[in-house]
């Protein structure tokens, strides 16, 4: 999104706002006689990770605090820095946040542990909560890890993204003489034959492995547990895992750029932007950015694809956050209003507008608005993630992904495929090592094994 854009939208919204009066957006916001506002003097603390939604979010924090009479603080470190920090404090119940992001693969721990506060009163109370914020309008499959056994609410998605594959350089590749890798053993090929041509390195990822690895593992007839969510007994030192440890380590230690381990989601979307890194996988969350014309310099050349298939078939990675409130917080009716400003029809949509990549509201995914800016050179986003959220809810292979001991399986995945990856342990060595250690882990978690 360019400056004059976003400074165009931003006066759209006042006068919007203005004219409509803030209880437009959020009821009983509007001002009091004498002009105070509901929330005048209460400071907010909101934590989420770093992402293009809550940058957009950041943008627009004045026009929420003008409505609101509210102060904002607003942080969103890395990824691993963010669920650190706050499964921490959640866990003692303090009161440091009031609005927090319900990451997917804490949601089952967060949720059922009583760390997050349930949202369904707000929503029903009419005095807190207009008819148009239409929580129905939210993708049921998005809300189901959102929503805790209790059958509860417990937060509001603002992502229900599919991992894909990229090519920066798909020019390079035609080059080539190749097609769109379809299988792993394609990706291979077309690796070989692209890496390092005009100094464009062949493939990098996210290096939270416990998301871009998984897909592998399960391609290549692997799991993580056993049976998930029933038998959580771990299965990472099978051949099958230990095949798909080598395979992916290898393809960051042949193909990938110097560093390669190191690389955060941001790095990696700015690699493919600037045509550094030519392949990757992703969510379309940050792929969608590619298609930025003021900022990437391969919106010509790039193409997209579903995760690849290996022996055993595809299994696309898929995830949803939402923003949720600690139970801790003193502020939770700003906190929801919050909520309700930062995923209403309106804001939402406006994201829509802005590029943004993998909202859950299905009327922001039906609008033209939405598939014309996802379809980039000839690639439709859209289609390839909400086909990759579909074949996920057939398969169930996500499983393994919400139950509450995953974080510390999801620690020893990052754990060994980086000591692949920088030769430090053979695949054999590495997974045999995050089995016994994940083993370890699930017991001192409490899990009989």
């Amino acid at each position: 999104m360019n400056h004059n854009d976003f400074n165009n939208g931003r006066r759209g919204l006042l006068k919007a706002g203005a004219a409509l009066g803030a209880g437009a957006f959020l009821p009983g916001l509007a001002a009091a006689q004498g002009g105070a506002k509901k929330f005048d003097g209460v400071t907010l603390n909101v934590s989420t990770f770093s992402a293009a939604y809550p940058k957009l979010l950041q943008q627009w924090l004045p026009e929420f605090e003008a409505l609101t009479g509210t102060k904002v603080n607003f942080d969103a470190p890395s990824f691993p820095v963010y669920n650190q920090r706050v499964d921490l404090e959640l866990s003692t119940k303090g009161a440091a946040y009031d609005v927090v992001n319900v990451t997917f693969i804490y949601s089952s721990r967060w949720i059922n542990s009583g760390w997050l506060t349930p949202l369904d009163d707000y929503i029903k109370n009419p005095n807190l909560t207009p008819a148009d914020f239409d929580l129905n309008d939210f993708l049921p499959g998005a809300r189901a890890p959102e929503t805790g056994k209790d059958g509860k609410l417990y937060g509001v998605p603002w992502t229900a993204e599919a991992l894909l594959t990229a090519s920066s350089r798909f020019d390079l590749v035609q080059k080539a003489g190749l097609a769109f890798p379809d299988t792993t053993d394609d990706l291979v090929k077309v690796l070989r034959a692209v890496n390092k041509k005009e100094r464009v390195a062949g493939f990098v990822a996210d290096n939270h492995y416990g998301w871009t690895f998984v897909p592998y593992l399960h391609a290549f007839g692997g799991d993580v547990f056993r049976k998930a969510p029933d038998d959580l007994f771990p299965t990472l030192d099978t051949p099958e895992a230990i095949a798909a440890g080598e395979y992916y380590a290898n393809l960051l230690k042949e193909f990938g750029p110097d560093g390669a381990v190191t690389y955060q989601p941001d790095q990696v979307t700015q690699a493919l932007k600037l045509g550094r890194v030519n392949f990757t996988d992703a969510g379309q969350l940050h792929l969608a950015q590619l298609g930025d014309p003021a900022t990437s310099k391969t919106i010509q050349t790039v193409k997209f694809g579903l995760i690849p298939k290996g022996p055993a078939g595809r299994f696309p990675g898929t995830a949803v956050h939402g923003l949720g409130i600690p139970a801790g917080s003193k502020k939770k009716e700003a906190a929801w209003a919050f909520i309700q400003w930062a995923l209403s029809k309106q804001t939402t949509r406006r994201a829509v507008a802005a590029g943004y990549g993998s909202p859950a509201r299905r009327s922001d995914i039906d609008s033209t608005e939405f598939r014309q800016k996802q379809v980039i050179n000839g690639s439709d986003l859209a289609k390839l993630s909400l086909d990759s959220i579909e074949l996920a809810s057939k398969t169930g292979h996500m499983k393994y992904r919400t139950v509450s001991v995953y974080p510390q399986v999801d620690q020893q995945l990052n754990k060994a495929i980086e000591l692949i990856a920088t030769g430090q342990l053979s695949a054999k060595q590495a997974f045999q090592q995050a089995q016994a250690q994940s083993i370890a882990e699930l017991k001192r978690a409490g899990l009989n094994l």
